[in-house]
């Protein structure tokens, strides 16, 4: 399988995400940030007390974001110094559709920041590209869940201006009660 390793599949590419207040670039993730994305969703597991939940492989998450046909896509924020060696945050994000408004949105599935660079911008940095990733490409919203237990991240969204969706709850099928419900 070819994997995109630069970031021509993304139309935004070459535009700059630049913030002044960090100096980490932001830029769409390629192949070679695999395993890095991945030990930073482990960590993110861990900080969610759900460490022994991930399942996914660096050879599956490289399949899923940089194979021929990506449904899910990333930004990752490079280390202070823009060196490309390590990188201290990821958005983790694919396409949603509003069948009310006739539009896609973006869903942000995953967004996290090592610990010793939050409070930094970079959490607000990677936000403001997927918001201008959206803007650019005519879509209606960005939206996202957070634990409810999970009070410092709640207090950032909403100091950007994000609110939460009162009257809704999320809902899932897995495991077994997919199998069972879909095998009917």
């Amino acid at each position: 399988m070819q994997y995109v390793t630069s970031a021509a599949w993304n139309p935004l590419a070459a535009r700059s995400y630049g913030v002044s207040m960090v100096t980490s670039p932001i830029r769409p993730a390629v192949a070679d940030d695999a395993p890095e994305i991945l030990e930073l969703i482990q960590a993110l597991a861990g900080y969610e007390n759900e460490a022994d939940s991930v399942k996914v492989t660096e050879d599956r998450l490289r399949e899923q974001l940089f194979g021929e046909n990506p449904a899910v896509f990333a930004f990752v924020a490079e280390a202070e110094g823009g060196t490309g060696r390590r990188i201290d945050g990821v958005a983790i994000w694919f396409l949603n559709f509003s069948t009310w408004e006739g539009e896609h949105g973006i869903y942000l599935e995953d967004l996290f920041v090592r610990p010793e660079r939050r409070g930094s911008g970079l959490g607000k940095q990677l936000l403001r590209t997927l918001a201008a990733t959206a803007l650019d490409r005519g879509y209606r919203r960005v939206e996202w869940s957070v634990l409810t237990w999970n009070e410092p991240s709640i207090q950032f969204y909403e100091s950007l201006g994000a609110e939460p969706m009162d009257g809704w709850q999320t809902y899932r099928l897995d495991g077994r009660a997919l199998r069972d419900f879909g095998a009917a």
